[in-house]
């Protein structure tokens, strides 16, 4: 596809609805670069975790803008598993972002305006020459508002909550569906209601319901998208 124009691609949406799958499967069909802006709140989030043992009186939030000084994120391609790593000050934290101490910190973090000023301008960097596909919840809106795609993803919450449960016992976690639940309609809420670029579909975003979907049929049609913005 080298002769084809070079676009960049922003897909939204709710936690749990399939993003980073369906941004990685794009990106390796089209053969673009892939980029998961929720991994880089979640290492933000670990970062603060790892400094502070206890939450109970809040977020400090001076100290995470402090800490911001102290994090360099980036990505590395595994070959082997065909995944876009997220490494954290050279260490590879891929499997440790996910876990639900993470989650239920995230959105508090990705809430704090110059947590959001810091990542967006990586962001914005890594979208300029195109060919991209960049994922989280504020891609089409506020990171790359003229991306010529933009997909905005949903799903039931109890499916998505079934969908995350599978992954976390997967990697070992011990978490119950009750908890998962309780974690993602905290997180739409915060996402939804936060000051700093809210979680909203753009007026020009293609809606994906995948609550009944395969990956191969949401693929299908977030290609149909992109082939129609391609001319092909």
């Amino acid at each position: 596809m080298t002769h084809v124009k070079k676009i960049a691609i922003a897909i939204d949406g709710y936690s749990s609805t399939g993003k980073s799958t369906l941004a990685k499967n794009l990106a390796q069909k089209l053969k673009y670069s892939y980029v998961n802006t929720g991994a880089m709140y979640r290492s933000v989030a670990l970062y603060y975790l790892r400094q502070q043992k206890t939450f109970a009186k809040g977020i400090n939030i001076k100290e995470v803008i402090k800490s911001l000084n102290d994090i360099y994120i980036t990505f590395s391609f595994n070959e082997e598993n065909n995944t876009n790593e997220v490494f954290l000050n050279g260490e590879n934290v891929h499997n440790k972002i996910t876990s639900l101490e993470v989650s239920n910190l995230v959105s508090k973090i990705s809430k704090i305006k110059e947590v959001r000023d810091f990542m967006v301008s990586i962001q914005k960097e890594l979208g300029k020459n195109k060919a991209v596909v960049m994922e989280g919840r504020d891609i089409g809106t506020v990171v790359l508002p003229q991306a010529e795609v933009k997909i905005f993803m949903t799903a039931e919450k109890k499916i998505r909550a079934k969908r995350r449960l599978d992954e976390l016992q997967k990697k070992g976690y011990k978490v119950s569906l009750e908890e998962i639940l309780k974690n993602i309609e905290d997180r739409d809420f915060e996402d939804v209601n936060r000051k700093e670029s809210p979680l909203k579909k753009s007026n020009t975003a293609h809606v994906i319901d995948n609550s009944n979907m395969s990956l191969k049929k949401q693929l299908d049609v977030a290609l149909k998208i992109v082939f129609k913005v391609l001319n092909m």
